[in-house]
């Protein structure tokens, strides 16, 4: 069974950065595309990212394009998202998600298997 752990959020001033991070165990890492998505209170879940299987190829949801990386280390089996010049309006849940379907890159949470348990970034003004 795969198991994805998300860490590293917190509380942090409009204009920082915090870096978040996804551990990933149970079954072959590099077999999966990976995603982040958020959510804020009362809304739906929302895309943040994708990274492909190899980490070459990327993709942004318009908000966080420029300031949001993602990247992927499949030696240590994580998923990362360097988050900078944040805003109020990027708070929320923060989740990591896997998709096996290596061929695409997908941007709806329906097209992704396995999920962590979130984690929280607030940011204030």
């Amino acid at each position: 069974q795969v198991q994805l752990v998300e860490s590293g959020g917190g509380l942090v001033q409009a204009g920082g950065s915090l870096r978040l991070s996804c551990a990933v165990s149970g079954h072959t890492f590099s077999s999966y595309t990976m995603g982040w998505f958020r959510q804020a209170p009362g809304k739906e879940r929302e895309f943040v990212a994708t990274i492909s299987v190899s980490g070459s190829r990327t993709a942004y949801a318009d908000s966080v394009k420029g300031r949001f990386t993602i990247s992927r280390d499949n030696a240590k089996n994580t998923v990362d998202l360097q988050m900078n010049n944040l805003k109020p309006e990027d708070t929320a849940a923060y989740y990591c998600a896997a998709d096996r379907q290596i061929l695409t890159m997908n941007r709806r949470a329906v097209e992704y298997d396995y999920w962590g348990q979130g984690t929280q970034v607030t940011v204030s003004s």
